[in-house]
């Protein structure tokens, strides 16, 4: 990887101020995307299925710089090798965990590849930025767990995103383990079982008895609860139990909604794997939402969270930032 001074040295592209960098830090691994800062559409991307490591302090800066700059080195020296422009790190966990981050990587990217300008955002703004832009209203990213975001661009609100032990509550964990509940209580012929869901359960995780044994050891159990959820939504066509936990979990998402959105309206979109359930969630979610937010426009989310880090790189680089500058949730060196 070549440092910035060498870049420079070897001559940057005469329009080199037109690239932006965006970062995608998450559970399933690391994603650069690099694209002219007024054509994001365009943008060329790269993927590393290891996950930066979250050690004592929190996020490992370390780790992350090992991974994003030879990374992002490919990317740029196949445009010529410019500086770019603005770069943003969205992470999972930069609220709460990315001290480390915020203290390392504004030097460091600017030793290295001659940042100037950088955002470090929480993964719930990128998806913010991703699906609505720098538009006024709520977005709900879903998927093992759940949360909500929403601002009238003066500041954030958020709702849930505390994990599959005190919330997360009609995302993917919540779902696949109300289901696993309601299988088991088939299993012991308690009221409200299903034994619809008993079955599909055994066939994913083996006999009922042994299921504690093989949930609760597991490292990745929010995962593994979230695995059964598909189950459920396939169930709900002819199960009613199914049906009805899904009928709550979208209650508790146009809850989370609701509890974000702008008192001025806006748009609501919905992100993320847990809506590829389709019209099973879907269809009693959007009933949620009309009787909670009416008058309020439900749209489909124009990216992910890794188009929103380029959203808001893009921003960065024209001075158009206008995104709520706050704090750990989206901070602005």
């Amino acid at each position: 990887m070549r440092s910035a001074s060498q870049t420079r040295a070897a001559g940057a592209a005469p329009d080199a101020e037109r690239w932006v960098l965006g970062v995608d830090s998450g559970g399933s691994g690391l994603r650069v995307a690099l694209a002219p800062a007024d054509d994001l559409a365009g943008a060329a991307t790269t993927v590393s299925h290891e996950p930066v490591r979250t050690v004592a302090s929190g996020i490992d800066p370390a780790h992350l710089l090992e991974q994003l700059l030879p990374m992002a080195g490919v990317l740029l020296d196949a445009v010529g090798g410019p500086a770019p422009a603005a770069v943003t790190v969205g992470a999972a966990g930069m609220a709460t965990l990315g001290d480390g981050l915020r203290a390392e990587l504004p030097d460091a990217l600017k030793r290295e590849l001659g940042v100037v300008r950088l955002a470090l955002a929480a993964d719930a703004v990128t998806a913010y930025a991703g699906a609505l832009g720098q538009r006024p209203g709520a977005v709900v990213a879903a998927g093992t767990g759940l949360i909500a975001l929403g601002t009238g661009l003066d500041t954030w609100r958020r709702a849930d995103g505390w994990g599959h032990l005190l919330g997360d509550s009609g995302g993917g964990a919540w779902i696949g383990r109300a289901g696993l509940d309601a299988a088991m209580r088939a299993f012991d012929g308690r009221r409200g079982g299903s034994p619809a869901l008993l079955a599909l359960a055994e066939e994913r995780f083996g006999p009922a008895g042994e299921l504690p044994g093989r949930i609760y050891p597991r490292t990745d159990r929010p995962a593994a609860l979230a695995s059964f959820a598909p189950d459920v939504a396939r169930c709900a066509a002819y199960d009613p139990v199914a049906a009805g936990i899904l009928r709550d979990g979208a209650r508790h998402i146009a809850e989370a909604a609701a509890a974000v959105c702008p008192a001025g309206g806006g748009e609501v979109a919905l992100t993320g794997g847990l809506f590829k359930m389709g019209e099973p969630l879907l269809a009693p979610l959007r009933e949620e939402l009309a009787e909670l937010l009416p008058g309020v426009t439900a749209v489909t989310a124009t990216g992910d969270p890794l188009h929103g880090s380029l959203v808001i790189a893009g921003a960065l680089a024209a001075d158009g930032l206008r995104l709520p500058r706050e704090g750990r949730l989206l901070h602005v060196p």
